[in-house]
């Protein structure tokens, strides 16, 4: 079954902190964050994110993000691979479904979506999925 999800997140917790400065605004840092979704997916996500930024204020990023709720009537857990890129006003991720770690009721499932995150939330997210029968 391919379905489409609509769903709102918020940030609930960010810790960033710098592993490595470089030179000239240039460094690497790590960040823990908590996201709360609400929709067709609703329930909360832990995800740590590493980042790579430039002078300017750009960069990049990946994460790994677990999260624990509901889509539609089925609850389990899954588990949701970030990249992207940003700049000091805003944020282009893609956000992926890794296959095969999907629990509970919720094992099977896969898909993903990309999204554009401007100003400071909640956002609107629109993504695809599919769950075994």
């Amino acid at each position: 079954m391919n379905a489409i999800a609509n769903t709102t997140f918020k940030n609930t917790s960010w810790d960033e902190q710098p592993y490595t400065e470089i030179d000239a605004g240039r460094k690497l840092t790590r960040v823990r964050a908590t996201f709360a979704y609400s929709g067709d997916l609703e329930g909360e996500g832990q995800v740590e994110y590493l980042l790579a930024y430039s002078p300017d204020g750009t960069g990049s990023f990946v994460g790994l993000e677990y999260v624990s709720g509901q889509i539609g009537d089925r609850a389990g857990r899954f588990v949701v691979q970030h990249t992207g890129v940003f700049d000091p006003t805003s944020v282009t991720t893609r956000w992926e479904i890794v296959p095969n770690l999907g629990a509970h009721a919720l094992e099977g499932l896969t898909g993903g979506g990309s999204l554009k995150l401007e100003g400071h939330g909640p956002y609107p997210f629109t993504f695809e999925y599919a769950l075994p029968k």
